[in-house]
């Protein structure tokens, strides 16, 4: 496309950031040159606006601006070119696990493949670090996650009350499997968590029907048996993503 399309999409972005105090910027303006990269509205191969043209869309400073398209570099979504410009990566390039990209991916308009595709990464990730858990664990982390546990009884089918544990038991489990390669994918998985959130949370069964995986989940895990455990989580998922499949076969079925 034409650097003179560009300028019109920049003025839109800032229509819709309009409103907005100067007190994170940097965060929502990355986000919403990220989300249109990824939305379709920078194709491969575009060439980003200038410093000035944003300074003036965002009113932004260029040094601002252009730490935030050094951050998309470091995502692989936009390479810079000295006296070029900064273009759009093919999106074979795009990190798709850095957990910015994983939200920008998952959109308004998530599809039942799309859904596939994030449980899919959960279960290439989380069953293997329940196992390594099981092996690994120490006392004080299984109480710790004994007492998350409770946290998600207390909250019952209160969804806001209950994602906040949710997230703590899936994040928790990374960390106790021992590998600081594992753990470091904790940002990751509950980004991915937070989207199953999003796409599930019309769900009439609500999220305490899950609490029954997740003790058996942790009394796997106290009582070291590996196997079980990622039995367990493989289960859990399962579950979670048909909650998933249901909502979103619900929300298409109302919109005809």
């Amino acid at each position: 496309m034409k650097n003179s399309t560009a300028f019109p999409r920049a003025s839109r972005m800032a229509s819709r950031m309009a409103g907005s105090s100067h007190t994170g910027l940097h965060a929502r303006l990355l986000n919403e040159i990220g989300q249109s990269i990824v939305s379709g509205e920078y194709v491969p191969g575009d060439q980003l606006p200038n410093g000035e043209d944003w300074s003036a869309s965002y009113g932004a400073s260029r040094t601002g601006l252009r730490e935030v398209v050094k951050v998309l570099a470091g995502k692989g979504m936009v390479e810079m070119r000295p006296r070029t410009g900064t273009r759009v990566r093919p999106r074979r390039d795009w990190n798709f696990l850095d957990p910015d990209v994983l939200h920008w991916r998952f959109g308004p308009r998530t599809t039942p493949d799309d859904a596939r595709s994030l449980f899919e990464l959960r279960r290439a990730i989380e069953p293997t670090a329940g196992a390594l858990a099981a092996e690994r664990a120490t006392q004080e982390q299984i109480d710790e996650l004994r007492a998350i546990l409770a946290e998600m009884e207390r909250a019952g089918d209160d969804g806001e009350r209950f994602a906040v544990p949710d997230l703590a038991f899936h994040r928790a489990i990374l960390h106790m499997s021992g590998n600081e390669l594992i753990g470091s994918l904790a940002a990751l998985i509950e980004t991915a968590l937070v989207i199953s959130f999003r796409l599930s949370d019309d769900n009439p069964a609500g999220q305490s029907h899950s609490l029954a995986m997740h003790r058996q989940i942790v009394e796997n895990i106290a009582r070291r048996d590996p196997a079980a455990t990622s039995k367990a989580l493989v289960a859990l998922l399962d579950g979670a993503e048909e909650d998933v499949r249901l909502s979103l076969a619900s929300r298409q079925g109302g919109s005809r």
